[in-house]
């Protein structure tokens, strides 16, 4: 009874955790893009172009390979098809989205965004079961489980540094709206000097949540355990695959379908409402 209720709680937090880590995804790109435009020189823009290139470049080959390897010949595998076309149908509303004159937008977080889906895309089909028939990689069903377990996991580690540096900071996008830095009321009467020192080393912005970060953490390991057991599902006669099996396939097109909707809805949300701060 415990072990159920700890994997449905599992589930729920690895969903979560998903979620945050595809908004600290779109942090991370748009503050990459920000920060290499904001040095208007030319160096850092033909950095941005090959960059772009070179991620759409990979995006495009990587979806190639997918046609291959998961819609054999002689097949039905219509929705191997289904997911790989709305992966590239993603790929370039992206780019569509992001030049169009009226949004405010960059090709750098479109591209980096690209190669984010097509990951995911590959990470989905490759956890289908090894008897599907459109699973073109069941040859090699150890080293490609033992590699997006990896991928998995690095994933992870990767969310957990980067949310304790970006996302547990007192003023960062997940903070909310308006919300007070600690100590950051002014006094209600005058101080001497050194009391006004000592208000001004108080009044300094937290730069680490502490109970953010562990919450981070948490969610963390319950991915993780999920990861691990393939969803709380079977994997296989063997036992020995991890991370195989629908759930997980699901559960990662959806992420990435989670993921294309919100970084479209970054771009067109403040057309949609100009008078709030996105």
């Amino acid at each position: 009874m415990r072990l159920l209720t700890f994997m449905t709680i599992s589930k729920f937090g690895s969903g979560l955790f998903l979620l945050v880590q595809v908004v600290l995804l779109l942090d991370f790109v748009h503050r990459w893009n920000d920060t290499w435009v904001g040095y208007d020189e030319r160096f850092w823009f033909i950095a941005l172009f090959v960059v772009s290139l070179f991620c759409y470049l990979a995006s495009f080959v990587f979806s190639g390979l997918l046609f291959h390897w998961f819609t054999p010949s002689g097949h039905d595998c219509g929705l191997n098809t289904f997911f790989i076309v709305m992966t590239l149908i993603s790929v370039f509303v992206f780019a569509i989205v992001a030049l169009h004159p009226a949004v405010n937008g960059s090709i750098l977080p479109a591209s980096v965004l690209s190669v984010y889906c097509t990951y995911l895309c590959y990470s989905a089909l490759s956890s289908e079961p090894r008897d599907y028939e459109c699973n073109g990689l069941h040859k090699h069903s150890k080293a490609v489980s033992t590699g997006t377990l990896t991928l998995g996991l690095c994933t992870t580690v990767l969310s957990v540094v980067y949310s304790a540096v970006r996302a547990g900071s007192s003023t960062t996008l997940l903070s909310p709206p308006g919300s007070p830095r600690a100590g950051s009321e002014k006094p209600l009467l005058p101080l001497d000097k050194a009391a006004e020192h000592e208000e001004k080393e108080k009044s300094k912005p937290v730069s680490y949540s502490y109970s953010f970060f562990h919450l981070i953490f948490s969610l963390a390991s319950m991915y993780s355990a999920m990861l691990l057991t393939g969803w709380s599902t079977s994997v296989g006669a063997s036992g020995k695959l991890v991370d195989v099996g629908w759930p997980s396939v699901w559960v990662r097109i959806i992420t990435g379908w989670v993921t294309a909707a919100l970084y479209i809805w970054s771009l067109i949300a403040p057309i949609m409402f100009p008078e709030r701060e996105f």
